[in-house]
């Protein structure tokens, strides 16, 4: 079976980002196609590395390259390049709860912090914070435990990206939040809480857009690897987040 995500026309738009020689950070590695379509593979099937199809080459070789990409932020760069076509007239930001496997428990203490794994009323989880353009394409991905309130990343997901407007619910509602929005110019279109003494206007037409983050989440969680967290390291689990965001923009 082809278990191939890649079209020649996708390829040739990453093609070129990737390590290519042997002085490159990463290493040279002469069949990077095949590589990268090992880690998709593992992005979308959530397979542990010990399982992967024997097509795609040692198993063990995959995963210390997979790291070793992701130390020299490789995956970072790509998805980074990728995003230079943004509509952002409108920035819509969200976030979504990821379970996390008791596989995922347990990172070494060598590698500090909580691996943005926390507990919350569904036990262990990870919350994905994202804001993403005015066609669904993410911008920004932050990683925190699946307690954290999601208004308490609001500013970071829009900081220094210029847009017209930022549409989020209610939950991040906050004086501070919106003061920094239309500080940087851009109108702040969330509705007020039912607590609010003075209650704002909303546009609601504009509004109802919103549902474009919630369909990016949708189609992240396509990636068994995201839709379950399996691994210990953040920093493990953010590089796939930045591999399935690169190849939803080749889409």
């Amino acid at each position: 079976m082809d278990r191939r995500m890649l079209d020649d026309a996708q390829w040739a738009r990453i093609e070129h980002l990737l390590p290519g020689k042997p002085t490159d950070k990463g290493g040279r590695a002469a069949d990077n196609r095949r590589f990268v379509e090992a880690v998709l593979y593992t992005a979308r099937v959530g397979n542990p590395w010990r399982d992967l199809p024997a097509e795609f080459g040692n198993w063990h070789s995959v995963y210390v390259r997979f790291a070793r990409w992701e130390t020299y932020g490789v995956w970072d760069r790509v998805a980074e390049a990728l995003r230079g076509d943004a509509d952002l007239e409108e920035l819509f930001i969200d976030s979504t709860i990821v379970r996390a496997h008791q596989h995922s428990a347990g990172a070494p203490k060598k590698n500090g912090g909580d691996q943005a794994i926390g507990r919350s009323r569904g036990g262990l989880t990870t919350k994905i914070h994202a804001s993403v353009d005015a066609h669904g394409n993410p911008l920004r991905l932050i990683l925190t435990g699946g307690q954290e309130a999601d208004v308490t990343q609001g500013a970071a997901l829009v900081e220094a990206i210029p847009t017209g407007a930022v549409i989020a619910d209610k939950g991040y509602d906050s004086d501070a939040l919106i003061e920094t929005i239309e500080a940087s110019g851009a109108q702040a279109i969330i509705p007020s809480r039912c607590n609010r003494t003075t209650q704002r206007h909303t546009d609601w037409h504009r509004y109802k857009a919103r549902n474009l983050v919630e369909r990016f989440f949708n189609r992240l969680k396509q990636f068994r690897r995201l839709a379950t967290r399996y691994d210990k390291l953040a920093s493990r689990f953010n590089a796939f987040l930045h591999i399935a965001c690169a190849y939803i923009w080749l889409l």
